[in-house]
């Protein structure tokens, strides 16, 4: 199966149709001599990574993460309430409903590298996702606190600031110009093994992965392992191409497949996670399927390519333009589409407004059709320094109270607890509790109550448990 490394030797499996495992985990400048008629094989030199390493090794850094011991309120057996109530009836016990369950403190590793002389680093979102301590270390010894500026889970990239200056950087390259058979390296933290050095070469490019909608992956068999995750893939010119992000695996060790990150995807990633704080992705509101063999003669097509739409949404901007239910998509904006995949990669790269031509077939001839790209809704992935900021001092997890929850309790507002740590948790809150007012302010949402953690040392909190009212005060120093 598939499976994402996640920030501890234990591995995070993905479930897939197959029996396999996705797994994030996590050059010299001198080129090879071409083979020629003239140059026997057994004279061809392997390439020399001594430079690339010296030269870069100390722009890669080791990111520790902890999470705190917590309290999370769970539902042991989702969608089973009917056959519980028949247990109980026959006098079995069965845990019905919401039931609090204690988590033990986490820790893990992972890598990133340097992309700013002033702390800012990339990695991987899996590695430091719901993380409340991270601690970066250089190859120099040092180690900073680093905070999560944003992070974005579908494509898995992540920018960590750390308070410094000075700092190597390393240079960024172009996935787009890699090639399949180029040689390549990674850096990284394989099992805490801080700069650990592995080689290969290019596999394939612009694969997709079970799960990963909007990742083209670089293939490689470059040997990664868990903690090699948000490290980076070099050329051999010493350029940074790619994030180790997933690995091919039965047994949860490295296999001979590994998948990176295209590195223009990340930077573009970044730009936006830096600037807005978030990702903000474009749509056209169809579904499509790849064109296999029988589909292409089913069409009369010579040849399988391009992507078939199966669905146009409502008043979107694919059935607003006039696109149709059997249209093939073989070319966007003049390029051609070699696999289906690469369609709703390159719309979700385009800004909201931007105006693209999609080639089709209908009917065995081409069709030009202008769409104008919309922006997919956001879904809340994104965690911004404030957000964790907050829940770090406080130390609780919250979710707004549904329509009926309110009518059900009587309530106006209020925020339900779904997880207790830290500070919230020495204090006495617990799972299900209802926070109505921080220091006096009425909370409707998160927002309200981030606003009043940030600025407050200690906060009272009036917190509605079951059928009463009490006042939890809490020391956010």
């Amino acid at each position: 199966m598939f499976q994402r490394h996640a920030m501890k030797p234990a591995l995070l499996a993905i479930a897939i149709a197959s029996a396999m495992a996705f797994t994030p985990f996590t050059a010299a400048n001198a080129q090879l001599p071409a083979t020629t008629a003239e140059t026997p094989i057994s004279e061809v030199r392997l390439p020399d990574f001594t430079k690339l390493v010296e030269e870069n090794g100390k722009g890669v850094v080791n990111i520790s993460t902890i999470k705190n011991a917590r309290t999370e309120t769970v539902n042991m057996f989702p969608g089973m309430e009917k056959e519980a109530e028949i247990f109980k009836r026959f006098g079995f016990p069965f845990p019905l409903g919401p039931q609090q369950q204690r988590i033990p403190e986490q820790r893990g590793t992972g890598s990133g590298f340097i992309i700013s002389s002033d702390g800012l680093i990339l990695t991987n979102a899996h590695v430091v996702e719901g993380a409340d301590e991270l601690r970066i270390r250089l190859t120099d010894n040092r180690e900073f606190m680093g905070k999560v500026l944003g992070l974005d889970k579908k494509t898995d990239i992540a920018v960590v600031k750390i308070e410094a200056k000075d700092l190597p950087v390393l240079k960024i390259g172009s996935s787009e110009n890699l090639k399949v058979g180029e040689w390549v390296a990674a850096i990284g933290s394989p099992f805490g093994l801080h700069n650990t050095v592995t080689a290969g070469i290019v596999s394939a490019k612009s694969r997709q992965l079970p799960s990963d909608q909007y990742v083209p992956f670089i293939q490689t068999d470059v040997a990664v392992n868990p903690g090699n995750s948000g490290g980076p893939l070099f050329n051999m010119q010493g350029e940074v191409v790619g994030i180790n992000s997933q690995i091919f695996s039965t047994s949860g060790g490295f296999m001979g497949l590994s998948f990176s990150i295209p590195i223009d995807l990340a930077m573009q990633i970044k730009d936006q996670l830096v600037q807005n704080g978030r990702v903000i992705r474009g749509r056209i509101g169809v579904g499509i399927q790849a064109v296999t063999q029988d589909l292409a003669e089913a069409f009369g097509m010579k040849t399988p390519r391009g992507a078939v739409i199966t669905m146009l949404e409502k008043d979107q901007p694919g059935e607003k333009a006039g696109l149709m239910v059997g249209d093939i998509v073989i070319a966007i904006d003049g390029k051609d589409l070699t696999n289906a995949n690469e369609l709703p990669v390159k719309i979700s790269t385009m800004k909201p407004g931007t105006k693209t031509t999609l080639t089709v077939l209908r009917d065995g001839k081409e069709k030009r059709i202008t769409v104008t790209v919309a922006e997919t809704p956001s879904e809340g992935a994104v965690q911004t320094n404030d957000t964790k900021t907050a829940q770090g001092k406080l130390g609780v997890s919250v979710r707004e109270l549904s329509a009926e929850e309110k009518k059900e309790l009587e309530l106006q507002n209020g925020l339900v607890i779904t997880e207790v740590r830290g500070a919230a948790a020495k204090a006495g809150l617990m799972p299900r509790d209802i926070i109505l007012s921080a220091n006096g302010k009425t909370i409707n949402n998160s927002g309200d109550l981030i606003n009043v953690v940030k600025k407050a040392k200690k906060v009272a909190l009036l917190v509605q448990r079951q059928q009463s009212r009490i006042f939890i005060a809490i020391d956010l120093k």
